[in-house]
């Protein structure tokens, strides 16, 4: 094959994919674009056991969290590593195992201070600085473990676990279903969610900003409700003793026998309990 063809051939490629190309001034050519900026590095896993009542627990920074049933009984983790300026080896993934589960975190570097540190629960420093790159992480959990997944910018969806949820963002939406109970918080985005059990011990708190919260409750539910949006509407399926003035906006009301509480807030969104 003549050289000029060979070349016709790799720039028509790189067309397709969306990149552009020039002279080099060489008689080559300069291949732009996403993608020839778009770096990986190779996949991220672990995997180990946790026994029932214990949590897995994921803290991400940039990109999306999703979590699935473990066909293995054992608790697996992937994380994908991408990114466009940044080299995608700079972020480490930090496996923290404890009393109760394991942590797993994306640690950025952090040019300016103190080293980022992966820490259980909500503490722990991880400050990034105009860094990039993203981290996906694909989670399988095991039957009766618990699951706690935390980013800030990309959504967090759990699918048909069994065990208590508790899921947070700032930018992306949360969507989930457990057989156990569950709460979750973003700013940007919508929270949609299903819930299998209504014995939580004290409080459960959906929260969100910028979108809706819509709940699938069990049918057997006792609770009292407080909800409030600004921009929406509120509406249940179940019938609601309401304590004080009504308002299609904001409401405190008894389902049942009341007890454990519900509480949900939005400012630009609906809110809408449903009977499962």
């Amino acid at each position: 094959m003549r050289p000029w063809t060979r070349a016709a051939l790799a720039a028509l490629a790189v067309l397709a994919a969306g990149c552009t190309i020039q002279a080099d001034g060489n008689g080559g050519i300069e291949v732009r674009g996403a993608f020839a900026q778009t770096r990986t590095a190779s996949d991220f896993q672990w995997q180990g056991a946790l026994a029932p009542g214990q949590t897995v627990e994921i803290k991400g920074v940039n990109g999306a969290i999703d979590a699935r049933p473990s066909p293995s009984g054992q608790v697996e983790v992937v994380a994908e590593r991408s990114g466009r300026r940044n080299d995608p080896e700079e972020v480490r993934i930090q496996v923290v195992q404890h009393g109760g589960g394991v942590t797993v975190c994306a640690v950025y570097p952090n040019p300016d201070g103190p080293e980022n540190e992966c820490v259980p629960g909500s503490g722990g420093r991880m400050r990034v600085k105009n860094n990039d790159v993203k981290v996906h992480f694909t989670v399988r959990v095991p039957a009766g473990v618990g699951f706690t997944g935390r980013t800030v910018n990309g959504g967090v969806d759990a699918d048909n676990l069994d065990g208590t949820l508790v899921l947070v963002t700032v930018n992306g939406s949360v969507t989930f279903s457990t057989t156990g109970y569950a709460e979750a918080t973003t700013v940007n985005g919508s929270i949609r969610g299903a819930l299998g059990s209504s014995d939580w011990p004290d409080t459960l708190d959906f929260e969100t900003v910028n979108g809706s919260i819509t709940l699938d409750l069990p049918e057997g539910l006792s609770t009292t409700v407080e909800a409030s949006t600004v921009n929406g509407s509120i509406s249940t399926d179940f019938p609601l003793t309401v304590q004080g003035r009504f308002s299609r906006r904001r409401l405190t009301g008894t389902i049942g026998n009341g007890g454990r509480r519900l509480q949900l807030e939005t400012v630009n969104g609906g809110i809408s309990l449903r009977k499962r």
